[in-house]
C-alpha cells in the first residue's frame, strides 16, 4: 500500500490531506504537525481571534474527529528530525522512522524576530504567526497598556486596530516612507494611515526602531531618530521567512522558498510543495505567494500532481483585511503597475491598478461589487475602461459581458 506523507499541518498540509482523500487516493496519508493545535486557520489570529469574537474552536478548520474518519494519520507536536531522499524515509523526535512513497513539505513560514543585540530577547516581546503566538499575546490586550508595534503591513495594521479597539495606547513604527509600501500603492496607504489616526493610532514612517530596553521585560523603545517610548510590550511584524529547513537538509533546490515546477514539484520527482514555503513559476519568474487562497489553490493542485494528474499550477491571488470598521479585499498583483484609479463612493471605496492599460489588480474597501466585477475581470485577463471605473456612479456589472 502505498505511503503519502505531509510534512506541515497548516492550511496547505491540510488541503493536500483531504484532497487526496477526494481524490480517491486508498493508501496511508500521515500528516504531521509541529504544533499541537490541530489544522487551524491563521488570518483570523490577528483579527477576529485577538478580540475575542472567535473561538478556539471555530479557528478549527476540520474537528479532530474528521482526521480518523478520513484515515488521515494526524502527528500533531512532531518535529522532523531528518529527511533521506535516496531511501524515502524521514526521521521523527523520538526515534521513529516513516517511509514514503510521496511527500509533500508544507512547512509554511516563520515570523521575522529582532536580533537579541537589540532587546529581541527581553520578556513582552512577541510576534503574530502562531496559536501560541496569540495566545500569549491575548492577556496584554488590556486598556491602557502601552504598545509599540514594529512595521507597518498588515499584520502590524490588523494588531493595532485590534488594540487601538480595546483601549490600548498604540504606537506603529514603519521604517520605509510609508506603511504598506511593499504591497499596495500610496492612495491605499493614505486611506489606512487616515483610517488609523482617527482612530487614536500613532503611526511614525521613515522612522525604525534602534533598539529596546529593559532589565529582563521590555520597558522602553529608542527610535532611530532617537525618540524614547515607554512600552509596556511589543509586536514585531517585519514579515516571515520561508522554513526551508528540511528541504536544504534533504539537498533541494532553494530559490526564495523550496523551489518548485509548475506542477508543484521539487528537484526531487517524489517530493512536493505547497503554501508559503514554496517558490513556483509565474510570469517568467519563480514567486511565493503568502496567502489562504494560494495555500488553498496550491494545495489541492499539488494533491493531484501526487496522484499523476498533471495539472499545472496558474495561481489566481486573492487577499483580505479587517481594520476598524473596514473590510479590505485584494485581487491580483499590483506589482509594476503603472496607472491607479480611485473610485470614491464616499463610505466605499476602491483603487484599481493598471500596467500598460491592463487591468491587474485591485484594492477594494468597503467594495464588494468592485472586488467581485474586478477579480472576475482580472482572473479572465480581460481590463476595464478607466474612465468607466473612476465614475462612482457608473455600474460596472456591465463590464462583465464586454
Amino acid at each position: 500500500m502505498q505511503q503519502f506523507v505531509i510534512i506541515g499541518a497548516g492550511q496547505a498540509g491540510q488541503t493536500v490531506a483531504t484532497t487526496l482523500r477526494s481524490e480517491g487516493f486508498e493508501g496511508r496519508i500521515t500528516l504531521i504537525g509541529a504544533e499541537t493545535a490541530a489544522p487551524y486557520q491563521r488570518p483570523p489570529l490577528s483579527k477576529a481571534y485577538l478580540l475575542g469574537e472567535m473561538s478556539l474552536e471555530r479557528l478549527s478548520l476540520r474537528p479532530e474527529s474528521f482526521y480518523a474518519q478520513n484515515r488521515i494519520d494526524l502527528r500533531l507536536g512532531a518535529s522532523v528530525t531528518g529527511l533521506d531522499t535516496q531511501e524515502k524515509t524521514l526521521g521523527l523526535a523520538g526515534g521513529e522512522r516513516l517511509s514514503y512513497d510521496r511527500l509533500a513539505l508544507t512547512t509554511g513560514a516563520i515570523a521575522r524576530r529582532l536580533p537579541a543585540a537589540i532587546g529581541g530577547h527581553l520578556a513582552g516581546v512577541f510576534t503574530m504567526r502562531t496559536l501560541a503566538d496569540a495566545d500569549a499575546i491575548r492577556p496584554q490586550f488590556t486598556a491602557g497598556k502601552r504598545l509599540l508595534i514594529v512595521g507597518g503591513g498588515y499584520i502590524g495594521l490588523e494588531a493595532a486596530a485590534v488594540a487601538a479597539k480595546l483601549g490600548l495606547e498604540v504606537t506603529l513604527v514603519e521604517m520605509s516612507a510609508r506603511i504598506l509600501q511593499r504591497v499596495a500603492s500610496v492612495e491605499t496607504s493614505d486611506y489606512f494611515r487616515d483610517l488609523h489616526q482617527r482612530h487614536g493610532v500613532t503611526i511614525r514612517e521613515s522612522c525604525g526602531l534602534d533598539h529596546l530596553e529593559g532589565t529582563e521585560a521590555v520597558e522602553r523603545a529608542v527610535l532611530s531618530d532617537g525618540t524614547l517610548l515607554e512600552v509596556d510590550f511589543v509586536i514585531v511584524g517585519v514579515g516571515i521567512l520561508p522554513d526551508t529547513d528540511l528541504a536544504e537538509m534533504a539537498g533541494l533546490t532553494l530559490e526564495n522558498g523550496i523551489r518548485t515546477d509548475a506542477l508543484g514539484c521539487t528537484s526531487d520527482p517524489a517530493i512536493f510543495a505547497a503554501g508559503d514555503c514554496a517558490s513556483f513559476p509565474y510570469g517568467g519568474e519563480h514567486m511565493r505567494l503568502e496567502s489562504v487562497g494560494n495555500a488553498i489553490d496550491q494545495g489541492t493542485i499539488v494533491a493531484k500532481n501526487m496522484l499523476g494528474q498533471g495539472i499545472p499550477y496558474t495561481p489566481k491571488p486573492w487577499f483580505w483585511s479587517d481594520q476598524f470598521d473596514c473590510k479590505l479585499q485584494i485581487a491580483g498583483l499590483s506589482t509594476g503597475h503603472d496607472q491607479t484609479v480611485v473610485r470614491d463612493g464616499g463610505a466605499s471605496r476602491s483603487h484599481w491598478y493598471y500596467r500598460d492599460g491592463q487591468l491587474i489588480a485591485i484594492d477594494a474597501m468597503n467594495d464588494p461589487r468592485a472586488y467581485m466585477v474586478a477579480k472576475r475581470l482580472i482572473e479572465a485577463g480581460k481590463t476595464a475602461d478607466p474612465r468607466l471605473v473612476g465614475d462612482a456612479s457608473a455600474d460596472l456589472k456591465p463590464l462583465l459581458s464586454a
